[in-house]
């Protein structure tokens, strides 16, 4: 499994380009969690054996990262004012 971080990193450069193919921020966050988790474990940080160890540790910190990094993206970009219409009032009362 060590020798598959390429994989991962792979697979992140593929979910930024979909990210700029589709509109809205759907693949932004996977695409650096696959990104960081890759280079986790080419890198070989010290400590971070057991996340090469076993495929189901790899996920875990996907997922994790993941959701971080697209929390994180979703407070500094925020959403579009005026992405979505509120009506409160029906045109036919008057």
């Amino acid at each position: 499994m060590q020798s598959l971080w390429w994989v991962w990193i792979a697979a992140g450069l593929g979910l930024a380009i979909l990210e700029v193919l589709v509109p809205g921020f759907l693949f932004a966050g996977f695409a650096v969690g696959a990104v960081i988790t890759g280079a986790v474990i080419g890198l070989g940080i010290p400590g971070a054996g057991w996340l090469a160890a076993s495929p189901v540790n790899a996920l875990v910190v996907f997922a994790v990262i993941s959701v971080v990094a697209w929390l994180v993206m979703r407070s500094v970009m925020g959403v579009r004012k005026g992405q979505m219409k509120r009506i409160d009032h029906d045109i036919n009362e008057n």
